[in-house]
């Protein structure tokens, strides 16, 4: 009987402890700026705020791929620091953007980097009165494949080569974090930086993780509501980002590696949707606004698994929209 007893003083103690450790679980959203613009990061079910945990991820991602801070790998390398043995991050990021422009035949190129700052969108200084054999001494510097990846040292054909990976960037922040949560088991998030997301699972009551994007078709009606459960979406666009220089001329922030030119294409907006990786969406979408509409619609039909929302100029002038969703 006194066996009894113990046996069940210490279930009672187990299921006392299982229940207090499931009243612990609650939902985390976390806000803050990161890559130059804000994040918010949602996830369920989970005993603990990683805000520490996340600000350090964001610190060493910037630490190796960010061209604002002076210090880091990137900026060494820019800079002609040819001994910078590159880490995990920009091993991964160099790899996956090589894949993508030779994809997309070179309109994604993260050496464009010379003309984003030359155009004014980049940290050094712009060049004023930018001219036709200014962008063409530039483009000597422009094509990712005239750069390399030799027993982890980036190796430029020109020193004057700078390399940008921002139009990835973010994306592949937004990857690191999603990592993060699937190694600590956390099944249920939605997480976005600067307009680029990722989900996974479903929130409560097995709803799925919808989010709202503005129909600039039907402003009056407002908004598209798309599914993102389990996929990855990315918006490029130069109705926002764009500079007009004193004589009236505007420049958008999506350079056309191809000619070295900030001038609008056709497409004004490129949102890309798909089970993957969000750096590969947020590339693609930086590609697609270089190609245009034409040279997307034909990429697209090798590429099915991709789905986007274009919106674009048609041949009247008036803005209409193509989508595959």
């Amino acid at each position: 009987m006194k066996s009894i007893k113990i046996i069940f003083f210490l279930s009672t103690i187990l299921l006392f402890s299982v229940c207090k450790n499931q009243d612990l679980k609650k939902d985390f959203t976390l806000k803050g700026f990161v890559f130059g613009t804000t994040y918010k990061i949602t996830y369920l079910n989970s005993d603990k705020n990683y805000q520490k945990s996340l600000d350090s991820l964001f610190n060493e991602i910037n630490n190796s791929l960010s061209t604002y801070i002076p210090d880091s790998d990137i900026s060494k390398i820019n800079n002609g620091n040819e001994s910078v043995l590159i880490d995990d991050y920009f091993k991964e990021v160099f790899t996956k953007s090589k894949k993508i422009f030779n994809e997309t035949d070179g309109f994604f190129d993260p050496t464009v980097g010379n003309l984003v700052n030359a155009y004014g969108f980049g940290p050094n200084s712009e060049i004023k009165n930018l001219s036709d054999e200014d962008i063409k001494e530039l483009m000597r510097y422009v094509g990712f494949n005239k750069v390399k990846l030799i027993e982890n040292r980036v190796v430029k054909e020109y020193p004057e080569i700078y390399l940008d990976f921002n139009s990835i960037a973010k994306g592949y922040g937004i990857d690191i974090v999603a990592r993060f949560f699937n190694e600590k088991g956390i099944k249920n998030y939605l997480i976005e930086i600067g307009g680029e997301i990722r989900a996974k699972g479903v929130k409560h009551d097995n709803k799925p993780w919808l989010i709202q994007i503005i129909d600039p078709l039907n402003i009056d009606n407002g908004f598209k509501t798309i599914n993102l459960t389990n996929k990855s979406m990315a918006t490029s666009g130069n109705y926002i980002k764009f500079r007009v220089d004193s004589l009236g001329n505007k420049y958008v922030h999506t350079i056309n590696p191809k000619t070295g030119y900030a001038k609008e294409s056709n497409l004004l907006s490129a949102s890309v949707i798909a089970e993957a990786d969000c750096a590969d969406v947020d590339a693609y979408a930086t590609a697609f606004m270089a190609m245009g509409l034409e040279k997307t619609l034909a990429f697209l039909e090798a590429k099915k698994e991709l789905k986007v929302i274009l919106i674009y100029h048609n041949k009247k002038g008036d803005l209409s929209e193509y989508t595959n969703l």
